[in-house]
């Protein structure tokens, strides 16, 4: 792979909506890299013309500190895939949806043995890939990483900041994640891709509890205390001041994944770091305890309860059709008619990206002394709030997500597990991941702390 090499970092899917995005956040970090060069990008897809008109959209009538490779590749070409992975050291996935289009490209990374990150949040592809490729994985020392936008990175490093307040004796019970989606003008929409990410996410359903079944059961921690129940479709939350609905993301799933990777391996994943540097040893055991357990929830919210109508029906929709082949064709076929105008074919303009923002409230219970006796009796006596904000989620966020965790893998590649099929979580833990979204305008706030 060596002597093929011509980047460090390769986007593959670069003309899609959220792909191009995607390279205009990672060319503000080109120029330089911790050794003092350019780091050498790449951009991945079907067409060079289209791959070029992306390349000028993102830097604006900017010059490159760096010339950026073009490179084609596409996924019914699986000699172009193999291709295209052996020239570079990280790869950053954006074709979706990823369980028609994503495991060519797991598949040729890890058999490079080349680190591989993606944006998608489809559960069955997530753990598909890892039952199918973990272990060789491990074995050639790729680090394949799913999840790396907004699903699901600000879930599980936001609800890892949440219990980051609980210092001990203090320990968290449960973290509940509420997400408020707003625009300061107009109406914000989504992509056809997102869209059909969702309607085959709810048809193949039932692909995703078989392979659930097949596999070994994931080890499931025992949380003191009397847990919380909320009943009714949805409840009103009062820290953010909305009402609230089950939202049927990855995000749960991920945390809990991510939950049970710390039981399993309570010490931490082996890195090579702690090979060289011995010292290295405890401050990553001390940022992965920071991984507690906690019964997760996750919720969409609204500020008025109007909100909640449009998000059931939707829900409904989508349901019913998705069951049926001819229900998927119309709901593929009029995007704008069955998601009530929420989806577009031609996706969000550039304005409305601007004009949208979000708020993600985390609301974590638990105990203020953990020292004292916990039965399943036991009400948490400990409240704490926090709160993580920014841009628009699809575009904007999952982009800023996507690179800072790709720098991580380029920069600090040392500290992070030698390799796997691994969630965010587990995979950087050990780093400084939270600083750096902070810095790059993923703002991370306590809003309080009480007693309850």
């Amino acid at each position: 792979m060596a002597e093929e090499l011509m980047v460090d970092v390769m986007i593959f899917g670069a003309t899609g909506y959220t792909g191009k995005y995607v390279i205009r956040e990672l060319l503000k970090f080109a120029d330089s890299s911790p050794s003092g060069g350019p780091r050498r990008v790449g951009i991945a897809g079907r067409n060079k013309a289209k791959l070029s008109s992306s390349l000028k959209w993102a830097l604006e009538g900017k010059t490159p500190g760096t010339p950026v490779s073009i490179f084609e590749a596409n996924v019914d070409d699986l000699s172009s895939i193999a291709s295209m992975c052996k020239k570079t050291r990280l790869l950053l996935n954006c074709v979706g949806p990823f369980r028609k289009y994503g495991e060519p490209v797991v598949a040729a990374c890890v058999e490079a043995g080349v680190d591989y990150l993606d944006i998608t949040g489809e559960p069955e592809f997530m753990e598909r890939m890892e039952a199918k490729y973990d272990e060789e994985a491990r074995k050639k020392g790729s680090l394949v990483v799913s999840a790396c936008g907004y699903d699901s990175i600000p879930a599980e490093f936001g609800a890892i900041f949440n219990s980051r307040q609980f210092q001990p004796p203090a320990l968290p019970q449960s973290c509940d994640s509420y997400l408020v989606l707003g625009t300061r003008a107009g109406r914000m929409h989504g992509n056809i891709g997102t869209w059909e990410s969702a309607v085959l996410g709810v048809a193949h359903e039932k692909e995703l509890q078989s392979l659930r079944k097949s596999r070994p059961r994931r080890l499931r921690p025992e949380i003191p205390g009397a847990v919380e129940k909320k009943t009714g479709l949805c409840h009103y939350e009062e820290n953010s001041g909305t009402w609230a609905a089950k939202l049927p993301s990855a995000d749960a799933i991920l945390v809990r994944r991510t939950i049970a990777t710390k039981m399993q391996h309570p010490e931490g994943l082996p890195t090579s770091e702690e090979e060289e540097n011995p010292e290295f040893l405890s401050t990553k055991k001390q940022k992965w305890d920071e991984i507690k357990p906690v019964h997760f929830g996750v919720y969409f919210a609204t500020k008025q309860f109007s909100g909640m109508i449009g998000y059931f029906l939707l829900g409904i929709v989508l349901f019913i059709m998705a069951q049926f082949k001819f229900g998927r064709f119309l709901l593929l076929k009029y995007p704008e008619i069955f998601s009530f105008g929420v989806f577009l074919k031609q996706g969000p303009t550039e304005e409305e990206v601007k004009n949208s923002y979000f708020q993600q409230w985390f609301v974590g219970k638990g105990f203020s002394d953990s020292s004292k006796p916990i039965t399943k009796t036991t009400k948490p006596d400990m409240k704490v709030v926090t709160r993580m904000s920014g841009p628009e989620i699809g575009y904007i966020t999952t982009p800023i997500c996507l690179v800072q965790c790709a720098l991580l893998v380029l920069d600090q590649r040392s500290k992070l597990p030698k390799g796997g099929v691994l969630t965010p979580g587990p995979a950087f833990a050990a780093t400084d991941l939270i600083e750096r979204l902070d810095q790059n305008g993923l703002k991370f706030d306590v809003v309080s702390t009480n007693r309850i």
